[in-house]
């Protein structure tokens, strides 16, 4: 990768002079920057404008290269490597220059070091694949704004809007827009590949938030150039949530007693265990199961975080995506009603699937895998207890993610929902799934607060492959209206 006349990718190359000759390359190209940037005075008369514009253009290609040593010099398996980068940095700084510092501590703002997309402002997954479409070869017009990339592919912003927000509200009218636009139509096939991709997306975003994952260091939202305060971090790291290591990543349950959540782990295995007796000994009625699904549905209506949660600051992708005021919305609010969705009349297993795979050749299967490593994955753990069924409680995190988007299961007694999961995981699910951006440490610390941190990833993987057949669901759904 280049970089003006830097080249980056000797630094993988497995031979160490081959590497050294890289960072020796590296080392020279920084001191050139360097020595083209000049003191700025303040209130510069006019006439030196142009002077002032060609050394801060200098100093922002510098900060670049500082930010990637940064990351180098943290992140990268040649020890050679981290130390050549450390000691770089260190010679700017002896020069006067200001020098980047990562902003938080480790790749996630919730769980500690030790153990570990656009319509979301998912800055991560932003910077990701712009790096890759870069790297590919893409034409970074397109990347200036969704109007800069071709027809055909802004034709598909309604459609990827709705998907991301309110599934629920995609008909075949769409589908029908999509496929016989005359110059910039798609294929069926074409858009089965989109609408695959724009759900594994949109998903992906979810978990990114959900885990609260850290920009990378070189990233921006991954450093700063700020100098830290006296007690070692600055107002940017309060709002990140990194308050100190021994504050922030000490135990999941924060303040609250291991005693007081110790009871909350047995409360909700004796509920588990009185639910599966009711299940052995009576039955309820289809009318009181579909009146449990009403309920819990219109309850779900009334879970929201807090308006001043404090989320993390992420970098402006604005122009990546159009309709910025367009976002989830409770569909049965205001009135408004959409009719259940009955998934004995179309569901992945029967209806989904095959259409993917008939259109997208073994996409279908891969993606039917994954939703079932990710539901029948468990450690047979609950805390600090092991050999335990979990099959009921993650079909009940399932199931009421589905409640939410108005999708039912007939075979499924939603009143066990009120009973495993509490408002506080409610809370969290809801974010995550419908306004992942909002998801905040607090939200994250407030669930299952005596659960290992891997046992609250897998409740990420659970809700992102959730809501990815939620989406596709919808969409397929409407794929299919339009076929018929």
């Amino acid at each position: 990768m280049e970089e003006g006349e830097v080249r980056w990718d000797g630094l993988c190359s497995r031979d160490a002079s081959t590497r050294d000759a890289a960072l020796e390359n590296i080392r020279q190209a920084v001191l050139k920057r360097t020595a083209q940037i000049s003191p700025v005075k303040e209130d510069p008369p006019p006439e030196l404008s142009e002077g002032r514009l060609a050394s801060a253009t200098a100093l922002e290609r510098l900060n670049e290269m500082l930010a990637r040593l940064l990351m180098l010099s943290k992140r990268c398996p040649f020890r050679d490597v981290r130390e050549k980068s450390a000691s770089v940095l260190s010679n700017v700084q002896e020069l006067g220059i200001r020098i980047p510092r990562p902003l938080g501590h480790g790749p996630s703002r919730f769980i500690p070091e030790k153990e570990a997309a656009a319509r979301h402002q998912c800055s991560y997954l932003v910077n990701l694949h712009v790096n890759d479409f870069l790297h590919v070869g893409g034409d970074p017009k397109w990347l200036n704004g969704l109007e800069n990339a071709p027809h055909k592919l802004q034709n598909l912003g309604e459609l990827n809007k709705i998907l991301a927000h309110r599934p629920w509200l995609i008909t075949k009218e769409h589908i029908e827009q999509l496929l016989k636009t005359e110059e910039h139509s798609w294929s069926l096939a074409e858009l089965i590949h989109a609408v695959v991709l724009l759900t594994h997306y949109h998903s992906l975003a979810s978990f990114t938030f959900g885990c609260g994952i850290s920009p990378e260091i070189h990233c921006e939202g991954g450093h700063t150039f700020k100098l830290p305060s006296v007690s070692n971090y600055c107002i940017c790291d309060i709002t990140n949530g990194n308050h100190g290591v021994d504050e922030t990543h000490d135990s999941p349950a924060g303040s609250i007693s291991n005693t007081e959540s110790f009871c909350e782990v047995e409360a909700l295995m004796e509920k588990m265990k009185k639910l599966q007796e009711c299940r052995d000994e009576e039955e309820a009625s289809q009318e009181e199961m579909a009146t449990r699904f009403e309920r819990e549905k219109r309850e779900s209506m009334f879970v929201c975080c807090s308006e001043d949660e404090e989320s993390a600051p992420t970098r402006d992708v604005s122009r990546h995506f159009e309709d910025t005021s367009y976002g989830y919305k409770d569909f049965s609010r205001h009135g408004m009603h959409v009719p259940t969705f009955r998934v004995q009349d179309y569901s992945w297993e029967d209806h989904g699937y095959s259409l993917v795979n008939r259109l997208y050749p073994d996409v279908g299967q891969l993606i039917d895998e994954k939703f079932h490593i990710a539901y029948d994955l468990t450690y047979n753990t609950m805390a600090m207890h092991k050999d335990v069924d979990t099959s009921m409680l993650r079909r009940a995190i399932w199931n009421y993610i589905h409640c939410m988007f108005g999708i039912r299961y007939d075979d499924y007694d939603y009143g066990e929902i009120n009973q495993l999961l509490d408002r506080s995981f409610k809370v969290y699910i809801k974010t995550v799934v419908c306004t992942p951006e909002k998801t905040t440490k607090r939200m994250y610390d407030s669930f299952w607060r005596q659960f290992k941190h891997s046992e609250k990833v897998h409740v990420n993987l659970l809700l992102i492959e959730a809501r990815m057949q939620a989406e596709l669901l919808y969409a397929l759904r409407a794929i299919t209206h339009y076929m018929t």
